[in-house]
């Protein structure tokens, strides 16, 4: 099993959204598929309630049992956990860093979000786990995400190619209950995510 935890300790860089949306593309792929709420908001746990499928599996949880949530996914088969992190606490973001094969580092192209991404960049290094940015939230046609993109990458850590875009559909597939990839499979919001998706298991050295 492989284990992803998207960090931040910014609230509001689209964490939720991105585990949920990348577990959904996950389960789509045939992959039996986990995600761990470590988020006291348990945003991922009230969407599960909305949701009829049971794959991805949502399951909520306090960082200190983190390794036992995991291990019982493990032993339930599962292919993929996705763990998503709460802002603005270090001891339970490192907690779940140590615990992954991947870290995925949500940010939105302003100026806040770069000014306090430094500090998930740290988390990430005493990890010593791979780490990589994914900008979100971007501004079609706005030069301020490449200019982030050029930001993040003075850390030195990989920035995914794939811009994830600031679009309605994120908002109105989560309150269905489904990913944007269920919801408007065509769209270009579903077309990041199945990009994202692909380089999540390239970078996390997924095989197939």
């Amino acid at each position: 099993m492989k284990t992803i935890a998207l960090l931040s300790q910014k609230g509001g860089s689209g964490k939720t959204t991105l585990s949920l949306n990348l577990a959904i593309a996950a389960a789509r792929a045939n992959l039996s598929t986990v995600v761990i709420d470590l988020d006291p908001q348990q945003s991922a746990s009230r969407w599960a309630r909305l949701r009829k499928d049971g794959n991805p599996v949502i399951v909520s949880g306090h960082a200190p049992n983190l390794a036992t949530l995991l291990a019982q996914a493990r032993d339930g088969d599962a292919a993929l956990a996705f763990i998503d992190t709460a802002p603005k606490s270090e001891s339970a973001s490192l907690i779940a860093a140590k615990a992954a094969d991947l870290l995925i580092i949500p940010c939105q192209p302003s100026s806040l979000d770069l000014d306090a991404v430094a500090d998930t960049v740290n988390i990430a290094k005493l990890a010593a786990r791979p780490a990589v940015f994914v900008l979100n939230g971007c501004k079609a046609g706005s030069s301020l995400t490449e200019m982030a993109a050029e930001a993040l990458a003075d850390y030195g850590l990989p920035v995914l190619p794939v811009r994830i875009g600031s679009r309605v559909a994120f908002i109105k597939s989560l309150t269905e209950g489904k990913g944007v990839v269920e919801f408007e499979p065509s769209g270009r919001s579903a077309q990041e995510i199945r990009q994202l998706f692909t380089l999540t298991r390239k970078h996390a050295d997924m095989r197939g």
